[in-house]
């Protein structure tokens, strides 16, 4: 049997460098293979892949975060985001129970929390069961476009409350379906007064526990008694999200099976805005959820209340076994930048996140971590200075300030590596750097299949290389196109080829609430309130999931075809500790080809037991997954069953194929 060694020291002694060619199309017409792919299983002399190297990008987007994977179920749960439309008055998505005669509901600035003062105000007009309906008067939230509320699950209910009554004010808190205000769950009832004639915020916490199941449902809160009433931070979570840390269940599973080894946080132009103001601030991020002022994302144009925000995203990180890259910004937005002599702030409060994650728990920033419940420092090692400042019109303002962001990160962390926004793949950079952030978003999938090539040229002696950002879009894409994932897993195994130089790479985004109003398409995730789905991006990720740490073959590809890209790994698998040869193949082309792998320098014979095939495809090539049609286009598993050395396969049209070979 041949033995491979997967020890961290010890990478290079199981398998050798690839090199992948690329030839032109054609039609077979015998049984015989017309492309062969010559496969170096040889021990003790391949290159490893980096550990880091295939990841996830999270940036709010999308409701990506709020409204997604973020379980909080109250939308605008401070009120707080009529500030951010320029509307302080509204109350959107809220909704008020009962007409002008009944109820008169407004807001105003008395709010007990000195961040965020907006409070809902509801002066109730009706006294008791003769003049109030039998529900009551009051107001309701749908969340984002509808709460999923599931027979038998818990939902915890926290909400601020004050009161002026002549005596004792009742209050009713249920979930309703979106018809006819059918209950959904037990309703909690609350008695609430006014302490000698002392307006006094009160917290009010509650379980609801569902009797039936309704993906549209709404929070509704009501009273029977006249009085003037004020509501704040309202919210309602599900009690089973993983860890309890906040994630929901579906959505964090469908990342972790990604196997990310980093998460990228939290953006993008989320951290930018469009104006410095509305950028991500982290330090209004950390803290009590209650007392964080919440902001509005000008370049995805909605209110964020940042409950997810920088300690949930390490967490998540963590959570996830991904170690975080945080994207922190520069003093520069998309259509701003502060001058330096105004930069010192920016540089401040980039130390100050770094020792927020990383610090001493007795740290000044390390304490605030400790006091959320992590004493423990996070595994921190990589911080981004910006996100896409390095444009032509902007690089030498970019530079200026990068420099001082470097000098004071490595004076304070010298172990912590440094993201450069400059692109550094065709031209050496002009500054100090440990990585180099690319970003590609071809317009058509032609264009991202030949992308395969674009770091073959690159300069092995600077930064290595971090591909934050990559996708098809537009009209190959659309939605989530199999012809745009075939594209990109041909650029992922040029990535894989590079990867002496490339270290990491994501694809964005990474999710989509089908309810909102789109931002961006397309996208790896797409979810409602209930439901979701992977695109056929997200699912040649996953045929790419155990290429971190692997063994990079050396591999020769003869063929004539300008249609196939091809390449090898060697791997342990995650679900039985086994050695696996991995060969995938990209047919990017409207014809079958035939495939002849080879496989020399083994000591034992590929064995066919636990050997697979697993393809990717479907019957046209700009098939979409849907609500409707979840599996679509998914990668289907079989056994191969003339599993060998030396084998031919056939790979479907406009496919990715994954053969796993058994070698230990």
């Amino acid at each position: 049997m041949v033995s491979y060694s997967y020890s961290s020291s010890n990478l290079l002694s199981s398998f050798v460098l690839c090199v992948v060619l690329v030839a032109n199309a054609f039609q077979w017409f015998t049984s015989d293979a017309t492309s062969t792919l010559m496969v170096d299983g040889s021990p003790n002399s391949g290159r490893p892949i980096p550990n880091t190297f295939l990841g996830a990008f999270f940036e709010e987007i999308n409701h990506a975060g709020a409204g997604g994977l973020w379980a909080e179920l109250v939308s605008n749960r401070g009120f707080e985001a009529g500030r951010g439309s320029g509307s302080p008055s509204s109350i959107y998505p809220w909704r008020v129970i009962g007409n002008e005669s009944l109820i008169s509901v407004s807001t105003d600035l008395t709010s007990c929390f000195e961040r965020n003062k907006m409070a809902l105000r509801m002066e109730v007009f009706c006294n008791g069961p003769k003049s109030c309906p039998p529900a009551g008067v009051g107001v309701s939230n749908p969340g984002y476009w509808g709460m999923n509320i599931e027979k038998g699950k818990k939902y915890k209910l926290v909400m601020y409350v004050k009161v002026k009554a002549s005596g004792p004010v009742d209050l009713q808190v249920s979930l309703t379906g979106s018809v006819h205000r059918v209950n959904m769950a037990s309703i909690i009832s609350f008695s609430v007064m006014t302490d000698n004639n002392i307006l006094k915020w009160i917290k009010l916490e509650g379980i609801l526990e569902s009797k039936a199941t309704n993906h549209n449902s709404n929070l509704q809160i009501t009273t029977t008694t006249r009085a003037i009433l004020w509501l704040d931070q309202v919210s309602l979570m599900p009690l089973d999200t993983y860890k309890g840390h906040g994630f929901r269940m579906d959505l964090f599973k469908m990342v972790a099976d990604l196997k990310p080894k980093f998460l990228r946080f939290p953006g993008g132009c989320f951290v930018e805005g469009y104006y410095l103001k509305n950028g991500f601030k982290w330090k209004n991020t950390i803290g009590a959820w209650e007392q964080r002022p919440g902001h509005y994302g000008d370049v995805w144009k909605y209110w964020t209340d940042d409950g997810f925000g920088f300690f949930e995203m390490l967490q998540l990180a963590e959570d996830l076994g991904a170690l975080p890259i945080w994207v922190f910004n520069n003093g520069m937005s998309i259509g701003e930048e502060v001058n330096m002599s105004a930069l010192s702030p920016f540089i401040q409060d980039a130390l100050d996140g770094i020792e927020f994650a990383k610090g001493s728990p007795s740290s000044k920033w390390g304490s605030v971590r400790a006091s959320m419940g992590h004493p423990e420092p996070f595994d921190f090692r990589f911080v981004a200075v910006g996100n896409e400042n390095c444009f032509p019109h902007h690089e030498v303002h970019y530079q200026e300030k990068y420099f001082k962001f470097y000098d004071a990160i490595k004076r304070a962390y010298p172990e912590i590596r440094i993201i450069s926004n400059c692109d550094g793949s065709k031209t050496p950079l002009n500054h100090p750097a440990d990585l180099i952030d690319f970003h590609i978003y071809p317009n058509n999938s032609m264009d991202m299949f030949s992308k395969y090539s674009v770091f073959d040229k690159t300069s092995r002696s600077g930064p290595k290389v971090f591909v934050s950002e990559y996708a098809v879009v537009k009209d190959d894409a659309r939605n989530g196109t199999l012809l745009a994932a075939l594209a990109e897993a041909a650029f992922l195994i040029g990535l894989e080829r590079n990867s002496d130089i490339v270290h990491m790479v994501c694809y964005a985004p990474l999710f989509i609430n089908k309810n909102g109003r789109y931002s961006w398409i397309p996208d790896a995730i797409a979810f409602n309130s209930h439901e979701s789905y992977g695109t056929p991006s997200y699912w040649v990720q996953q045929l790419f999931s155990e290429s971190s740490g692997a063994i990079y073959l050396k591999s020769t590809l003869q063929t004539s075809s300008n249609s196939i890209v091809a390449s090898a790994i060697g791997y342990r698998s995650s679900q039985d500790s086994k050695t696996y040869l991995r060969v995938k193949v990209v047919n990017f082309g409207s014809e079958i080809e035939k495939l002849r792998i080879t496989i020399n320098g083994l000591s034992s014979n590929v064995q066919q037991s636990r050997s697979t095939k697993t393809v990717l495809t479907s019957s046209n090539k700009m098939d979409e997954n849907s609500f409707s049609q979840p599996n679509k286009v998914v990668p289907r598993k079989s056994a191969l069953e003339n599993a060998s050395n030396n084998m031919v396969v056939s790979i479907s049209p406009y496919s990715v194929t994954s053969f796993d070979l058994l070698v230990v």
